[in-house]
């Protein structure tokens, strides 16, 4: 039974002519790409060692603008169908070795194609009820990873409160107790307590003797007021 022949398959296609590498070297990398999404194809020439892998690339853009310009496909909804590798010329060239002689160098090279076709129906339905199952998935997990991060975040806080207050606590108590061992075993202080009642007295006493003065300057203005009346109404009569 006869398969579909390269040149009719069906899909957007690009090409690649004398592109300056081995066809089995190309090959190593088209067999990572192939069925696989754009997406992932890209993904893959990008972290791919091999030389090769950047010719390869360009290839696949090329059919994507192919697509997208010229049959109007969306590029989120194309696969790589077919990617293949065929022989081109290769060029000679000689390399000088002993006793006059030399060896041939085979500079090979390949004509790169890729062509991308359009997922059916039922896979596309398949892979958006995957990605919104993904999303739903990685949407619950990122808000559980936030709620989690809050209440650390929280409980950190409250322990830090919680460690200030008591650190405050412990500071105001052992200042309360060293005073009071202070007032308890130093004597002087009594003794300036002593002081100054002794001397809030003394202040009392002065306040009263002064008052007392007061009102003793009082009485005798008295005196000399009641003396001098009759004498000013003697002297009036």
């Amino acid at each position: 039974m006869v398969g579909t022949k390269t040149n009719e398959r069906p899909g957007t296609r690009a090409r690649a002519s004398y592109v300056r590498s081995s066809a089995y070297k190309a090959r190593e990398v088209l067999d990572l790409i192939r069925g696989k999404s754009c997406a992932d194809a890209h993904d893959i020439l990008a972290f791919s060692e091999r030389d090769v892998a950047q010719p390869i690339a360009k290839v696949l853009d090329s059919a994507l603008a192919n697509a997208e310009h010229n049959d109007g496909l969306d590029a989120d909804e194309l696969y790589v169908s077919a990617c293949y590798a065929d022989e081109g010329p290769t060029l000679k060239r000689w390399r000088p070795r002993a006793r006059g002689r030399a060896t041939r160098i085979r500079k090979r090279t390949c004509h790169i194609t890729v062509i991308v076709s359009r997922y059916d129906p039922e896979t596309l339905e398949r892979m958006q009820a995957q990605q919104s199952r993904r999303g739903a998935v990685a949407a619950e997990v990122r808000r559980r990873r936030v709620a989690r991060s809050r209440a650390a975040a929280t409980q950190e806080v409250e322990a830090a409160t919680s460690e200030a207050e008591a650190d405050v606590e412990a500071q105001a108590s052992a200042v309360v107790q060293a005073t009071e061992a202070a007032l308890a075993e130093d004597p002087a202080t009594e003794i300036d307590e002593a002081e100054v009642e002794d001397a809030e007295a003394s202040t009392e006493d002065g306040d009263g003797i002064e008052a007392s003065g007061d009102e003793e300057l009082d009485a005798g203005d008295g005196t000399e007021a009641g003396g001098e009346e009759p004498g000013k109404s003697t002297g009036g009569d």
